[in-house]
């Protein structure tokens, strides 16, 4: 469970301005910012965003929320997620909950794992400076000392025991479990020999497998290391450490197929590739690569294996795709990879061809035309019925409309025709149809318009008497409801306007929330006039109160009934309401106070 002291903090770091206008065009206008809403279809904006307030409003549709609901209802984000995407977009780690025993235990092994692993690592980078003839295949391939440092690289001597030496304890069954050592009948023995050595780290750092490249011809050219808890091929990229800095720089991430691709375009200082782990392309690949550049660019070899791996990125690519990130295909000249290519060519021709990659767009359909006749009718139609499952995954609706409205040119129909063919809808999921305007009244009761000072200032709640409201009303129950969790949360008693919300999302008031804090954007009130207006309002209620109780003090005094301690409630009360009454004509004097009704 997230603390809520976290969440405060993430809400007051988090612009929701910035957040929203990732995705929605917004202008100033005035205190506030205003746009088309995004959640139905309006003509005129409705949409405003409060900067101060940091929560948005739809006055057409009553959409409202704070940055953590616009991720979830707009960008299709589970609460976690949406609160871990807008920490990461303010450098905050989202803390862990409270770990089970068992979770404890295997994270202790674990670390004793990342250990051995550090420790093979040493050894292999050892045994490389012992290696003329691993040296000599690096020197070979290009690779300067000061690469092959920064890669740690290193070498698995051609032993079928070398492990022996970091590990006199060669029987350990950690080594096993980080995939160097295989058992097999009761044997044991090194799983790489004789390969050149790349240690592949998680985004830490930290090591949690190798890939080893054998030095001469032979089968397996690469190997890798097997799963193991410390490794998931579907989840790493080779590279990712080296990279990072680089794919910042250039709002790029270049996938490639091999360890050696990745080392010989850092040493041309392409230093943005990464490569899959000898897995194809997972989701897991394509959502963590798009949060960390603009444009990603997958490179396969131009032969028929290398394009059928392409196709199977892109069907992974599909539904992941952003509108606002590109998508692109990289196929080299037959008999080229990264590696010999970046070397014949150098690194501004190589460049240049991943920045004219064919777009996702343009390579689906590309191969979609490539296998029907355009020319007839059922070619045509067999264009459609190729489309049609592809178009479908994708989620991003800008670029689902504009390929839409391509294939409906390709193939001689209407976008309506093709839409209806396709089954595809191209108006945003969020989107729903324009509704009436809303019409909002608010209620006239006293405890609205104290509710609606709250709802834009929460703190004013301690200044509220919930005893002097009437509990009948549903603002009343919702001002007691804030004022409750209040003194119950001493860590938020500056609880903020998207904590708010937050806090009583699941509230059975939450819509008068909602509409309370709209209203509030309308009433333009400062945070100083509001708070005399509240203290002021209560006043007079409490007035009201007490002079209810003394005229039915009056009544029993005048027919002898009152007892002492009632005598001393009545002479109490009305030296209350006289210094109540002193006090609001002083401040009335210096601001024209509103009426309670």
């Amino acid at each position: 469970m997230i603390p809520d002291s976290f969440k405060q903090d993430l809400l007051n770091r988090v612009d929701i301005v910035e957040v929203v206008s990732r995705y929605v065009q917004l202008k100033k206008g005035g205190a506030n910012y205003l746009g088309l809403c995004p959640f139905h279809g309006e003509k005129s904006p409705s949409f405003t965003v409060s900067p101060a307030k940091q929560f948005y409003h739809c006055f057409g549709c009553g959409a409202h929320g704070n940055a953590i609901g616009f991720q979830m209802e707009y960008g299709g984000m589970g609460y976690i997620d949406a609160i871990k995407d807008l920490a990461a977009s303010v450098g905050m780690q989202v803390p862990e909950k409270p770990r089970t025993n068992e979770e404890i235990a295997r994270q202790e092994r674990q670390t004793d794992l990342y250990l051995v692993m550090e420790q093979a690592l040493g050894f292999y980078r050892a045994e490389l400076k012992k290696s003329p003839r691993a040296i000599e295949y690096l020197k070979a391939r290009g690779l300067t000392g000061e690469i092959a440092a920064r890669f740690r690289i290193g070498y698995a001597p051609e032993e079928w025991q070398g492990l022996k030496e970091p590990f006199p304890k060669y029987e350990d069954q950690a080594l096993v479990e980080c995939g160097l050592v295989i058992e097999n009948e009761g044997k044991r023995y090194d799983r790489f020999r004789d390969r050149v050595m790349f240690p592949i780290q998680n985004a830490r750092g930290l090591v949690i497998g190798f890939g080893g490249r054998i030095l001469d011809k032979g089968e397996p050219k690469y190997l890798n290391s097997p799963e193991t808890p410390l490794f998931e091929k579907g989840r790493e990229v080779y590279g990712l450490v080296q990279a990072r800095d680089a794919i910042r720089a250039a709002g790029r991430v270049l996938v490639v197929e091999g360890y050696m691709d990745v080392v010989a375009l850092a040493q041309f200082e392409v230093g943005y590739a990464v490569a899959t782990l000898g897995t194809a392309t997972t989701p897991i690949h394509v959502t963590k690569l798009l949060k960390l550049a603009d444009e990603l660019v997958f490179s396969f070899d131009g032969d028929a294996a290398g394009r059928k791996a392409a196709w199977r990125a892109l069907e992974v690519s599909l539904p992941l795709a952003p509108d606002n990130k590109r998508i692109r295909f990289l196929f080299l000249p037959d008999g080229d990879d990264p590696d010999t290519y970046v070397r014949k060519h150098g690194k501004e021709p190589f460049e240049r061809l991943a920045g004219e990659a064919q777009l996702l767009s343009e390579f689906l359909l590309a191969e979609l035309r490539s296998q029907t006749d355009l020319r007839s009718p059922e070619g045509r139609s067999q264009f459609l019925v190729a489309a049609k499952p592809h178009l479908q995954k994708i989620t991003a609706q800008s670029l689902k409309l504009q390929l839409v409205k391509e294939v409906a040119r390709i193939a001689g129909v209407t976008q309506e025709e093709a839409e209806e063919a396709l089954q595809v809808r191209t108006a945003s999921p969020y989107r729903r149809p324009a509704p009436a305007k809303r019409e909002f009244r608010p209620p006239s009761s006293v405890e609205w318009k104290l509710l609606s000072r709250v709802a834009s200032y929460p703190s004013l709640a301690a200044e509220i008497d919930v005893s002097l409201l009437d509990g009948m009303l549903e603002e009343s129950q919702l001002l007691a409801e804030i004022s409750n969790h209040l003194k119950g949360n001493r860590d938020l008693e500056t609880l903020s306007n998207p904590m708010m919300i937050e806090q009583f999302k699941d509230s059975a008031h939450v819509q008068m929330l909602f509409q309370a804090q709209a209203y509030g954007l309308e009433l333009k009130e400062s945070q100083g006039d509001s708070k005399q207006f509240v203290r002021h309002t209560v006043w007079k209620l409490d007035i009201a109160q007490k002079k209810k109780a003394i005229k039915s003090l009056e009544e029993r005094l005048q027919k002898g009934l009152l007892t002492k301690d009632e005598h001393r409630d009545y002479g109490r009360m009305i030296s209350e309401v006289k210094a109540l009454e002193l006090q609001l004509q002083a401040d009335a004097r210096g601001v024209a106070q509103p009426g309670v009704g």
